[in-house]
């Protein structure tokens, strides 16, 4: 996935789940749970919904890949979006298009990698889970 003038760095995986996982941070707005596994050479959020999750169907039933973007207003032109943008975290804005069937995350935002699972594990600094 490429565009010029935007910039792409690979974030995460994220992959769906029916298993309860340690460390579940609960998102009552779309009635969705998320567990960060940051052992690996690559970060993944494993991501459990429930039965009344509002999120398009590809993103429940489909893994996702994240991408840092540096612009993410052209990285999602003339995609069809199926979440976003929006700002689950403070300083973190977040689209996901539709790829074929895959959705695709991106991310724009100043925050470290660092910052970024910090905040995200802590449910009182995410939007998303307050």
């Amino acid at each position: 996935m490429r565009r010029e003038g935007v910039s792409y760095t690979l974030h995460h995986i994220g992959i769906p789940t029916d298993a309860a996982r340690p460390g579940e941070r609960y998102a009552a707005s779309v009635d969705m749970y998320t567990s960060d596994d940051l052992t690996g050479p690559l970060p993944i959020q494993w991501h459990r919904f429930g039965p009344d999750c509002t999120l398009a169907e590809p993103m429940r039933s489909q893994p996702h890949i994240a991408y840092k973007v540096d612009n993410l207003a052209a990285a999602i032109e003339g995609h069809r979006v199926i979440l976003g943008p929006y700002e689950p975290l403070d300083d973190f804005r977040v689209a996901v298009i539709d790829n074929a069937g895959m959705p695709i995350e991106f991310i724009e935002t100043t925050l470290t990698d660092a910052e970024i699972w910090n905040r995200a594990g802590n449910a009182a600094k995410a939007q998303l889970y307050r």
